[in-house]
């Protein structure tokens, strides 16, 4: 099981398959955002390995990166990213994100803007006024605060190990992969004091989802300087509200952007041929 070990401790899970042009993709799933969500796409990108290497990854605190006890960066993120295509040695690369993937997207072509050839965005996350407010994403992290205040660290590490995928037990908190594996991990958390850990996780919530609006990744300004050329899906529900993949590509000078029902089932097969002829237009 290949990894890139990072100078922190974090050590990043990656898999490839196919060869060609790099296609580097950043899964859906929150901070869950790890390769085995592709399969619950319904687009999934390794479909495409049959013409380019596709590169798979779990960011740092997924289910096969295990990082540091602290609260990740947008920076980390696309620094950990950055190493998974030095490891490969690859100088330049597609980008395909899902969900919280289209903000590493965005923050990557920000950091290194010449490693990134063009980038495919599927149901960006993002605020827009009158679909969701702060409270969307941080009620994600209110079970474990919670659990940890009423029934002490030990439950957290209980309910993490019962179900280690914080998207559907929110109760085991963003660490839930690294407690349910690593016992040595585990007699570090459990030192901490709930108060410790709301920190900690009030930390993580805003270092993700409060550090920036609309985007969540990137400055404001940043989408209308965005210099790769983008194809973008748009979601439709709270989390990927259908107005913010208008914005980014009624802003970014080189987006273009599909229609909302691009991948109801009479749609799907256009639009998967779509994306193949948009990551052949870009692949140099």
């Amino acid at each position: 099981m290949p990894h890139v070990d990072r100078p922190d401790g974090a050590r990043i899970f990656y898999e490839t398959r196919g060869s060609g042009f790099p296609l580097l993709l950043f899964a859906p799933g929150g901070i869950n955002s790890q390769v085995s969500f592709w399969q619950r796409s319904l687009i999934d990108p390794f479909e495409f390995a049959d013409e380019f290497k596709v590169i798979g990854m779990d960011q740092r605190n997924a289910e096969h990166s295990p990082g540091p006890l602290e609260a990740p960066t947008w920076e980390k993120h696309s620094a950990d990213q950055r190493a998974v295509l030095e490891a490969l040695g690859a100088q330049k690369a597609m980008l395909y994100g899902g969900c919280i993937g289209v903000a590493f997207v965005l923050r990557f072509i920000h950091d290194y803007p010449g490693m990134v050839a063009a980038a495919v965005g599927q149901d960006p996350v993002g605020f827009a006024e009158g679909v969701n407010t702060r409270d969307t994403f941080f009620n994600m992290f209110k079970p474990t605060i919670k659990l940890a205040n009423e029934q002490g660290i030990q439950a957290v590490i209980d309910s993490a190990v019962a179900n280690p995928l914080f998207v559907m037990n929110n109760a085991g908190g963003p660490f839930a992969a690294r407690l349910a594996a690593d016992e040595a991990f585990r007699r570090e958390f459990a030192a901490l004091s709930p108060a410790e850990y709301e920190k900690l996780i009030t930390d993580y919530d805003n270092q993700l989802w409060g550090r920036y609006t609309p985007f969540c990744s990137v400055e404001e300004p940043f989408v209308a300087q965005c210099p790769a050329p983008l194809l973008i899906l748009p979601g439709n529900d709270p989390f990927h509200p259908t107005a913010i993949s208008h914005r980014i590509c009624r802003e970014a000078p080189r987006a273009t952007c599909l229609e909302v029902d691009c991948r109801t089932p009479e749609k799907l097969e256009a639009t998967k041929r779509r994306v193949r002829e948009f990551l052949h237009q870009h692949a140099r």
